[in-house]
């Protein structure tokens, strides 16, 4: 006898054995019971609910001579004729390629007459969003009205391509997508009566790949089983078979991407492709290892929302607090429209290479959440060529001729301490107001270009106000590193003390009437005398 794929041999037969969609079955079950049971019923769903097998299981239910609890018995003759297929009384027709008006007119024809045995004739019509108008049009009058001994089971994946007319004479029933826990189970319950070991690690896995549908998750088994026939089945060996990436692999690019490091990246990616990795699923599977990283850097308790181990859980725990949010949130923005792109394209791997290096290189983008990425990554080229300075040699030439060296012994008592300088007057600060520009240029080119669209004002003794017109400039040149580079300058202008203070328009807005723009003040003509 040839070979039963799982999700064909374990369909369910009862009620009872149907998994995941609890709110209909007892739906259905009480109608049964109660002899209410309707002339038409619409299930939606997407692949793999349970649509097509619970429409059988109820056709048998409404013909079962022996009906047990609203399920069917499976042992009277009704139940075994339709079980086997050869019953008169349940059609199946698949509107996909029955989708005229002439396949209509046929059930039309069909339903005047009675059936030879049991109670009801059941019509199962399935992808119904496939018929044409016309043969949509031809269904409506027989739809509201059918003899009563007639049911109709219209099934589809795609509920908004069917008429609002067919939709208000169903009974509409929604199909939920199944959860990881309970495919889960369920796996587990078929892989000790077919006797098969297997790892949970790897059924959870298998579970969350089906994305809902407990028919993908039994195939997908069937498919790693048939590989490693005779073997345990293990979640390495789940990862080879159906291509995906251990999340260890993603970490490690993570961590990569946040050091930019272009060449590990490539490394990665390299080592990805020659054991055969499927680049969509990669993308696919990374996207939702950031989704998880955003998830635990924004909420305190995500334990229990979260489908993972807890050392995974550990270990994005430990990277959220490695990745500012914005980054977080570029990372997903690229990732999202890649996993878009790698559908169709000829060339997955340059594109997946291409995004990854758009990760690790913000300058590549023009956007604005790519903005403080590319300001992050220039401090950090400037942190380090500072740490690498510091780590050279250095002399220090002195006034009177003399030299030596930072980390000789000598420097400490030839060097003279920096005298302390008197604070500035409200005269001194009004000077520095009007010759801000010559400052301006000398800061360093990180704040340069926001000190050009800056307002000055005098803001107390020794105070200089600078406002800047949005939060994010102000955030930046009011860094205190910043302030006080520009304190420095002013003291080398001035020979006195003048603390800055940095706002924006907001917060600055009552002392507009002392405002001096700075914008202007650069852009106007300067007149030299001789």
């Amino acid at each position: 006898m040839s070979y039963t794929a799982l999700y064909r041999k374990f369909r369910p037969s009862e009620f009872e054995d149907v998994k995941g969609q609890d709110h209909i079955v007892t739906t259905l079950q009480n109608q049964i019971k109660a002899n209410r049971i309707g002339h038409a019923y619409l299930f939606c769903g997407t692949r793999g609910t349970g649509k097509t097998t619970v429409a059988k299981i109820f056709a048998k239910a409404v013909n079962c001579e022996h009906p047990v609890n609203g399920s069917p018995c499976g042992e009277c003759e009704m139940c075994k004729s339709i079980a086997a297929g050869t019953s008169m009384n349940v059609i199946e027709i698949d509107a996909a390629s029955n989708n005229g008006v002439d396949n209509i007119r046929e059930i039309r024809e069909e339903v005047t007459y009675r059936p030879t045995e049991g109670k009801y004739k059941v019509y199962i019509i399935d992808e119904v969003h496939m018929l044409s108008i016309g043969a949509f049009n031809a269904l409506l009058k027989t739809l509201e009205e059918p003899p009563e001994y007639v049911i109709f089971i219209l099934a589809t994946t795609e509920v908004h391509k069917i008429p609002i007319t067919i939709l208000s004479r169903c009974q509409h029933y929604d199909f939920k997508r199944i959860s990881i826990e309970t495919i889960t189970d369920r796996m587990r319950d078929l892989m000790q009566t077919e006797q098969v070991e297997v790892e949970e690690k790897a059924l959870r896995y298998i579970a969350k790949a089906a994305d809902g549908s407990m028919r993908d998750a039994l195939s997908l088994l069937d498919q790693c089983i048939a590989f490693y026939l005779g073997q345990k089945l293990t979640y390495d060996h789940v990862l080879e078979v159906l291509g995906a990436v251990d999340t260890d692999v993603f970490s490690r690019l993570l961590r990569k991407v946040l050091e930019r490091d272009v060449a590990g990246v490539l490394d990665i990616v390299e080592d990805l492709v020659m054991q055969g990795r499927e680049l969509t699923q990669l993308a696919a599977d990374f996207t939702w290892y950031l989704r998880n990283l955003l998830l635990v850097k924004t909420s305190d308790n995500i334990e229990d929302v979260l489908d993972v181990s807890t050392e995974n859980m550990l270990q994005l725990k430990e990277e959220s607090k490695m990745i500012e949010l914005d980054m977080l949130l570029r990372y997903i923005r690229i990732f999202s429209e890649l996993s878009g792109q790698l559908k169709y394209a000829t060339q997955k791997r340059v594109l997946l290479e291409v995004a990854l290096i758009k990760l690790c290189t913000p300058a590549m983008e023009t956007g604005q959440d790519a903005l403080l990425d590319r300001i992050r990554a220039v401090e950090d080229k400037v942190e380090k060529g500072l740490a690498a300075a510091a780590d050279m040699p250095q002399r220090v030439v002195y006034v009177n001729g003399d030299d030596a060296s930072l980390s000789g012994s000598g420097v400490a008592g030839s060097r003279k301490a920096k005298p302390e300088l008197p604070n500035a007057i409200p005269e001194d600060v009004q000077e520095v107001v009007k010759n801000f520009r010559s400052i301006a240029d000398e800061a360093s080119g990180m704040i340069r270009g926001f000190l050009k669209k800056a307002r000055l004002s005098l803001g107390g003794d020794n105070r200089l106000l600078i406002v800047l017109p949005d939060a994010m400039s102000a955030d930046m040149v009011g860094r205190e590193d910043h302030v006080q580079e520009l304190e420095q300058l002013i003291e080398e202008k001035i020979g006195k003390k003048v603390e800055v203070d940095v706002r924006h328009v907001e917060e600055g807005r009552h002392f507009e009437d002392t405002f001096v723009d700075i914008e202007q003040k650069i852009n106007m003509e300067i007149t030299v005398e001789d």
